[in-house]
């Protein structure tokens, strides 16, 4: 994977994220960006910024072309580098 995307609109995004990103550790994974999204309160946002999140969406963040020039900065940083 290049990009690990995560929707949780279950209210359970702090724990599972953090869960997710010490499984990811563990395995050497770290390299690979992850990105979540729903409805995510800003201290919530901020805690998984923390944890290693590389990019929190909240329904705020509607404007999908530049979520989606952030998910391709995030797996290819040298095509972004490249325009």
């Amino acid at each position: 994977a290049h990009v690990v995307g995560l929707s949780i609109l279950s209210g359970s995004h702090v724990p599972l994220v953090e869960d997710l990103m010490q499984r990811m550790a563990e395995a050497g994974l770290t390299h690979i960006p992850v990105i979540v999204g729903g409805i995510i309160p800003e201290a919530d946002a901020t805690r998984l910024r923390a944890a290693g999140v590389a990019q929190v969406y909240t329904p705020k963040d509607f404007e999908l072309n530049v979520i989606m020039e952030d998910i391709i900065a995030l797996a290819d940083p040298k095509a972004v580098a490249a325009e």
